[in-house]
Formats: structure tokens, C-alpha cells, sequence
């Protein structure tokens, strides 16, 4: 029984082409690219509610290529990617924010950026159970309603 949330062998390929495209490997910064085996890893395990939109931008952009996008040239693998910005719509934003979600939480690429690799608060500092003073000055404010998007 095929799982619902896997992707093909040609979407994961065209995935780690396009996410290579989107965020290079950077000898400089010595940090991975947005294709490395970890961090695809990572989006392929994390996909969840948007595996469909997923789906469908990599379903698009191998309408646009036609072929593998592996196996184009790079002038014509640009011209795909400059076509699918344009018209991916809300899946090609979806399959953006996933690759770099994955990407930024990364140890090397943090460590790359000086950040720590743990939460920055309390920073080694230890609570007691049980107090919300951290809180009074978001319950001093007035409360709003928003309409939610």
C-alpha cells in the first residue's frame, strides 16, 4: 500500500534539484546546500499538511521542464524556475518555505549564522514551576480582536 505522504522518486529528485537552486552549498560560509542529504532528510520527514501543495509545485515544475530537472542545462533549468516563480502560485510558495524551514534549522547552517544550537532563553537559568511573572506585561495590555486570514 503506497504511503500517501511519500513522494515519487522523480519529485524527490526534482525536490533536491530545485532546493540546491533555491539555497547553493557555500564553500565561503562552510555551509551545506538546501540539496544535502540531511537536510532533505529532514523536509521529506517533515512534509506533513503540505505534502499536497508540495505535490503539486514539483508536479508543476516537471510540466514546466519536462524532463528530470537534473537533467537539464543550466540556462534552461533557470528558465524553469524563473517560469514556475511565476506561476506556482500557493504551491511553489509552500515548497519555498519548506525548503527553507529546513534549511535554517540545520546545527551547521546555525552555527554558521552564531547562533546557538538550543533555545535562547532562559539560557541556563531555571524557573520555578508554576510562575507566570514573566507574563504580566503581555496581561497588562488590552486585549484585541483580530479576524483571523
Amino acid at each position: 500500500m503506497p504511503d500517501q505522504f511519500a513522494l515519487t522518486l522523480r519529485q524527490r529528485d526534482d525536490l533536491r534539484t530545485i532546493a540546491a537552486m533555491i539555497i547553493p552549498a557555500s564553500d565561503e560560509y562552510k555551509v551545506p546546500g538546501a540539496d544535502d542529504a540531511a537536510i532533505q532528510a529532514d523536509m521529506l520527514a517533515t512534509l506533513g499538511r503540505d505534502t499536497v501543495l508540495v505535490r503539486q509545485a514539483l508536479d508543476h515544475l516537471a510540466r514546466l521542464a519536462g524532463q528530470p530537472l537534473s537533467e537539464l542545462d543550466a540556462a534552461k533549468r533557470d528558465a524553469v524556475a524563473q517560469e514556475f516563480r511565476s506561476s506556482g502560485g500557493a504551491a511553489a510558495a509552500t515548497l519555498v518555505r519548506v525548503v527553507l524551514q529546513c534549511y535554517y534549522r540545520d546545527d551547521r547552517v546555525l552555527r554558521s549564522l552564531g547562533l546557538e544550537l538550543r533555545a535562547p532563553f532562559p539560557k541556563g537559568h531555571l524557573l520555578p514551576d508554576g510562575d507566570w511573572s514573566l507574563l504580566d506585561p503581555v496581561k497588562a495590555r488590552a486585549g484585541s480582536l483580530r479576524r483571523a486570514p
